[in-house]
């Protein structure tokens, strides 16, 4: 299948797009986007941004999500990003908290991250689309194989890289990922609901610099 996505990405899932477990995804989420019934999130031509603003051998940290954010006006494409103009949400909030405990650097006064993105940091959400006011509406339809096929790609075609896996659900996604070849840091996910059970302190950030550095990369400014 003829999927528009940045080309080191089409090269690496050309497996994936041409298999029919994609196929059937693809159909499915094409259906979704044409029922006028509801609305899905985000707007089809950003349901790639992730991969298109960090390209495949550009990419140097992932952080994994779950699903878009299913509010009007939210979801950008980009895991725990919204537009300039959108309040930013709660576990964005906590996350550009961290950032600034752990680094030093100033908080944010928007919630946009493609400027992390463009540094090479790969903004995965688990499901790339969601119905509109419902979390995980879109978590059974195939897109779970695909960001598994995603991190799998990732592991076994590039080296060095930093993997942040927030919560239950991201770290099973990571499964799979070569810690001979890569470094993968876990904690709780920065919710309101979890943030205080050990995302607050984790040190991420410096962390996943400090392993870029020690690997001949250049860090990410947060």
């Amino acid at each position: 299948m003829n999927v528009n996505i940045e080309s080191g990405w089409k090269t690496a899932l050309q497996p994936v797009f041409d298999s029919p477990d994609f196929r059937v995804l693809a159909e499915k989420v094409h259906a979704e986007y044409a029922n006028p019934d509801f609305s899905v999130y985000p707007p089809a031509s950003r349901i790639f941004a992730a991969f298109d603003l960090s390209p495949f051998e550009k990419t140097k940290v992932v952080i994994v999500g779950q699903d878009p954010y299913h509010g009007p006006g939210q979801a950008n494409g980009l895991a725990f990003s919204v537009n300039p103009g959108v309040p930013i949400p709660p576990s964005l909030v906590n996350i550009f908290r961290e950032v600034s405990t752990d680094t030093g650097a100033p908080v944010p006064t928007d919630g946009n991250l493609e400027r992390w993105a463009r540094q090479g940091v790969l903004l995965l959400n688990a499901s790339l689309s969601v119905r509109a006011h419902s979390p995980r509406s879109h978590a059974a339809i195939g897109w779970y194989g695909f960001t598994d096929a995603v991190i799998r790609a990732l592991s076994l075609q590039r080296e060095g890289l930093v993997f942040l896996l927030w919560g239950s659900d991201a770290i099973r996604r990571g499964a799979a990922i070569d810690r001979s070849r890569h470094l993968v840091l876990t904690a709780p996910h920065p919710s309101p609901l979890s943030a205080y059970r050990g995302f607050f302190g984790c040190r991420h950030f410096s962390a996943a610099n400090a392993y870029l550095i020690s690997h001949g990369q250049e860090p990410i400014i947060w």
